[in-house]
């Protein structure tokens, strides 16, 4: 049995419910490191695409989740590390302007490249209920690539909008693209081609069993 399944209210303070969760990776970034304008350039597209589908998602009620390093702050919480990065006249500024959470987002720090690996981010979505997600962000060859593996081995249908990821090196997201796509059965589209209604409707329809191909025209 689940801790949801327990404790289906979390003692009155329960989460939404929705069975399609929309992941954003690391896009609270600084990006003060080697390289870090080289993303830029690709991850400013990139964050208004992410912010037109979370719009969308939000009208359906899929809940948006942040799954954002740490960056080796150990004593930030998620506070910290959006002032630093909005106010600090770091790379990643304008990236954190155009998606810094909202009031009704979920936001899971984490430690190393899963958005799974020593956090929260397992129960938060038990409790959601969800089992199909949506993810994005950077860089698509490591931290995207290492949480869509992880959400794999854990039987979540995953869906992973083409114009939504971004790394330094375009060539490297292209790559990890097709290997979500072959061997973690990620559907794999530019973002104006998922019908959320279609995704959320066949997501609920399924109750938790993986299905592929939903919610792509």
């Amino acid at each position: 049995m689940t801790n949801a399944a327990r404790n289906p209210d979390l003692h009155g303070n329960a989460p939404d419910k929705s069975p399609v969760a929309l992941i954003l990776i690391d896009v609270i970034n600084a990006l003060d490191f080697d390289h870090g304008e080289q993303l830029l350039e690709h991850a400013l597209p990139m964050a208004r695409n992410i912010a037109e589908l979370k719009r969308r998602a939000k009208q359906l009620g899929i809940p948006a989740v942040y799954a954002n390093d740490n960056f080796g702050r150990w004593q930030s919480d998620l506070n910290q590390v959006l002032d630093h990065v909005l106010h600090d006249g770091v790379p990643g500024q304008p990236l954190a302007e155009i998606l810094h959470p909202q009031k009704d987002d979920y936001f899971v720090l984490k430690p190393k490249h899963s958005g799974f690996f020593s956090t929260q981010l397992d129960i938060l979505l038990d409790y959601l209920g969800a089992r199909t997600l949506i993810i994005t962000g950077v860089q698509a060859n490591i931290c995207v690539l290492f949480t869509a593996n992880d959400a794999y081995m854990r039987d979540y249908t995953l869906v992973v909008p083409s114009d939504c990821v971004a790394s330094t090196d375009p060539a490297e997201a292209e790559h990890a693209l097709r290997e979500m796509q072959v061997v973690l059965k990620a559907r794999v589209a530019p973002s104006h081609e998922l019908d959320l209604e279609a995704l959320v409707a066949d997501a609920t329809e399924a109750v938790g069993t993986p299905r592929e191909g939903a919610g792509y025209d």
